[in-house]
């Protein structure tokens, strides 16, 4: 494969992201379609940047059908008071324009996964071109990541802060200081199933401190879990020293994923009946859901089992489910 990490991104940022200042533009990717020759994918960024100090890149919008990032990014990007910052906020409240727009987890553009498909290329899908600009332009100017998620259309979660297992300890101390900082109802130390191309990948390979979210679910978002988000992004800038103060405390409940037991999987088609609720305990071997066929009567269902002890922290959410779909997530508290 031809080496493209010499050949300039085709995005032009709107925005000097070494200005001091506010500054409200766009990430302007050049996009001919049908409908506009010379048109171009207009990406929101923001930069908030006063005098020496850190660097923290906050993103939502990672997949397109996940809405607490967004609501909190946007807002914080309007209204960060430049005087509190020491250092440099840079927002991208939809990372994934395109699927954002959309209200879909991937582009309708290319089909593309953007989670899915670092580091990127320059002369790629238009979200592998994404993916290439935030790896080789944004990622190196950022000492602290915060990657907004949540469930989207079809899973649901309870809110929690989360950060991954690292070979380098100290990296993987000072995440979780992070987590914690952020203070969602729950903080986890997350297994991912599927890690490749994965945006926390290209930010941890290059030692950042990087935290993620998942803070609810169903294609929404609750007044709930965006008051989580807008809490949680000014407790990690607090951490992070570039905003001035101490986060602000909240109680947490610390849970594990040692294992790939933890997940469930659909292995038929079906209508799915949630048998326990999110945040319930669950005993190994304890029936958490049920397939029923829906096409004929008479057809008994399959059931799920859960597969270790636990507390259930994620389910699918639509009522129909398909065989290889994520039926259901355990994790272990932390005592």
């Amino acid at each position: 494969m031809h080496d493209t990490s010499m050949r300039p991104s085709p995005i032009v940022p709107t925005v000097d992201l070494d200005a001091d200042g506010v500054q409200h533009g766009f990430l302007r990717l050049p996009y001919s379609r049908d409908e506009s020759a010379w048109g171009s994918v207009m990406i929101p960024i923001a930069v908030i940047r006063n005098a020496a100090g850190p660097t923290a890149l906050l993103t939502g919008g990672n997949h397109g059908d996940e809405y607490e990032g967004p609501l909190a990014l946007f807002d914080l990007a309007r209204t960060l008071d430049p005087g509190t910052v020491s250092g440099t906020v840079i927002i991208l409240p939809a990372m994934n324009y395109p699927a954002f727009r959309a209200g879909t987890r991937t582009s309708p553009i290319d089909k593309g996964n953007l989670n899915r498909s670092f580091p990127g290329r320059p002369d790629g899908t238009v979200t592998e071109k994404i993916a290439d600009f935030v790896q080789r332009y944004l990622l190196p100017r950022a000492d602290f990541v915060l990657d907004f998620h949540s469930g989207g259309r079809t899973l649901d979660f309870l809110p929690f802060c989360a950060a991954h297992v690292l070979d380098d300890k100290t990296q993987e101390e000072k995440a979780f200081a992070a987590v914690a900082a952020f203070a969602a109802p729950y903080s986890v130390r997350m297994l991912e199933i599927d890690a490749m191309g994965m945006f926390d990948t290209a930010a941890e390979e290059m030692g950042k401190i990087f935290i993620t979210t998942e803070l609810g679910g169903g294609g929404t978002a609750r007044a709930a879990t965006v008051r989580i988000a807008r809490r949680g992004a000014m407790n990690f800038l607090r951490h992070a020293g570039i905003v001035a103060g101490q986060p602000e405390a909240g109680e947490t409940t610390w849970l594990d994923m040692p294992s790939d037991a933890c997940f469930c999987f659909a292995e038929d088609d079906g209508m799915i009946e949630t048998m326990i609720d999110l945040g319930d305990p669950v005993n190994e071997g304890d029936l958490i859901a049920r397939i029923h066929p829906v096409g004929r009567t008479g057809l008994a269902p399959l059931d799920i089992r859960a597969r270790m002890s636990g507390l259930l922290v994620a389910r699918h959410f639509p009522g129909l489910i398909k065989a290889g779909d994520c039926a259901s997530v355990i994790a272990v508290r932390v005592t």
